[in-house]
């Protein structure tokens, strides 16, 4: 039997040999491999050994030849396969293991175009192809977390087809990501991101439970950044599907804040409390004070670590997932008490997140691709008064507050914030002002005092009637993008109410 190692990441590949010589195989390899190999006392080929011709052009052809490929590809229980390989010399290769060209490294390491051409495998993509493509016959590996599970299939004669098949799949998929990964960076480069065909891949980090609902299947999987691999902590209870797109929206607001004390608490997708104190106790405290009915059995984000006293407060009610920068020995013990809590961390001392340049949605048939959205601090600093009144210092933080919110929220959005807590939403409306409206409603049902409040839309106001709506409640400033051929109406209203308005120019839909 004989087996042709040739691999980039060169991780355990002579342990992997010598446990294959060990099992009596021939060993055949390639440049820097070979020498590896060699070095550590490995009975190995030299490939050209085999292909009778010599690696050339730089090492751009060393195994694109028949007696590399015939070896892999023939049929070994086909006769007529069989005599043809006897009749060309060409011997049977039993097993390839391979590893790509460091593509992904090269591009994140340097711009130099010539250096990353020269960092696209060519043979080595042929070769696990071509493997995978006779699967039955040879056995393709592709992860180095499988060389010990091979090495154990071989010594065990169990590596049936069912496992050669589970190496030929997970080949095929290494090769797809990595020509997929070529071909977006090619049209990132030249085309702006948007070429005639765009690749999303990704690779599973776990199963969830199921899907949105019981009947329906579910994954996470993550991209190339391995974000949730490398950050994603599972402290107590396993993330269903739904938990972990509530996770997302409630850590996109509370992580815009940089290093405060923000939380977010998040309900079916939309924030139902936020607010920023001194500390992260008397910030739940005051984003519980938003909507607690909805918060029962919500989603936490908190920018920072849970300490026993915060978590303490947290038991008080029932919240099914807590997102956290890390949690103190301490409040994990104390959510002991509640069985179906989930708590989930990133191992750090506030919340991340991975900053994708890309957003993408499913729509029936395909999916609409765009570049992701980012409301910038400066989007509030450097938004311009449009009114006679100019806004205070506490009053600013607030509009930063309502406006960096009402943006991750589902459109239409308004937001009212007091004090730098959220006081009241309306979310996901068909009309601004019914989302003006009905935030100030669920306000007074919650005995909410929102006189002297900020407030924000994600999209400009097209009529005066939400402003007017919002003198009423005792809003003293407003911030929106602005846009609207009615602009003038608006300020004058605001004008009119005793109330600051500014604009930022920038519209963030969230559809």
């Amino acid at each position: 039997m004989r087996a042709l190692l040739s691999v980039s990441d060169k991780s355990g590949i002579v342990e992997f040999a010598q446990g294959l010589e060990a099992l009596g195989w021939e060993i055949i390899s390639t440049g820097g491999t070979y020498k590896s190999l060699s070095t550590a006392g490995v009975k190995v080929i030299e490939i050209d050994e085999i292909t009778k011709f010599p690696e050339c052009f730089d090492g751009r052809v060393k195994t694109l030849n028949p007696f590399v490929h015939g070896g892999i590809l023939y049929k070994r229980d086909n006769e007529s396969h069989k005599s043809q390989a006897q009749e060309l010399g060409v011997e049977g290769i039993d097993l390839v293991c391979v590893n790509l060209y460091p593509f992904k490294a090269t591009i994140e390491r340097t711009d130099d175009f010539d250096e990353i051409i020269e960092n696209i495998d060519i043979g080595g993509p042929t070769m696990v192809r071509s493997s995978a493509k006779n699967f039955q016959d040879v056995l393709i590996v592709t992860d180095v977390n499988d060389y010990s599970i091979v090495l154990d299939k071989l010594q065990t004669s169990s590596d049936d087809l069912d496992f050669r098949r589970s190496l030929m799949i997970k080949a095929f998929e290494h090769t797809a990501s990595y020509d997929s990964m070529i071909a977006n960076y090619m049209n990132e480069r030249f085309n702006s991101g948007f070429g005639e065909y765009q690749f999303i891949t990704g690779k599973k980090v776990f199963d969830t439970r199921y899907g949105e609902n019981p009947h329906q299947k579910g994954s996470l999987y993550e991209f190339s950044n391995q974000f949730f691999s490398k950050n994603f902590k599972q402290i107590k209870g396993e993330a269903s599907f739904n938990n972990l797109t509530d996770i997302n929206s409630a850590v996109k607001i509370a992580s815009s804040f940089g290093e405060e004390n923000a939380i977010c608490i998040v309900k079916h997708g939309n924030p139902c409390g936020f607010a920023i104190k001194d500390t992260l106790l008397d910030s739940y405290v005051e984003a519980l004070k938003c909507d607690p009915i909805s918060a029962f059995g919500g989603v936490v984000a908190v920018n920072g670590v849970v300490t026993k006293e915060l978590a303490l407060k947290m038991n008080e009610i029932f919240l099914e997932v807590v997102i956290a920068g890390d949690f103190e020995e301490e409040a994990v013990a104390v959510f002991e008490t509640k069985k179906r809590i989930k708590l989930f961390s990133y191992n750090a001392p506030k919340l991340l997140i991975a900053k994708d340049g890309a957003d993408f949605k499913h729509i029936d048939g395909g999916f609409v691709f765009q570049n992701s959205d980012c409301i910038c601090d400066n989007e509030v600093q450097n938004a311009i008064q449009k009114g006679e009144l100019k806004a205070t210092q506490s009053e600013m933080k607030d509009l930063e507050i309502a406006y960096k919110v009402a943006g991750m929220t589902k459109s239409n959005c308004v937001v009212y914030v007091k004090d730098s807590a959220m006081v009241a939403i309306g979310m996901g409306m068909t009309s601004r002002v019914d989302a003006a409206m009905c935030a100030l409603k669920k306000a007074d049902t919650m005995n909410l005092d929102v006189s002297g409040c900020a407030m924000a839309s994600e999209a400009f106001f097209p009529f005066r009637d939400s402003i007017d709506t919002a003198a009423q409640a005792g809003v003293k400033a407003i911030i929106q993008p602005g846009g609207s051929i009615r602009d003038d109406e608006v300020i004058k209203a605001s004008d009119e109410h005793g109330i600051a308005i500014y604009f930022t120019g920038v519209r963030h839909f969230l559809h």
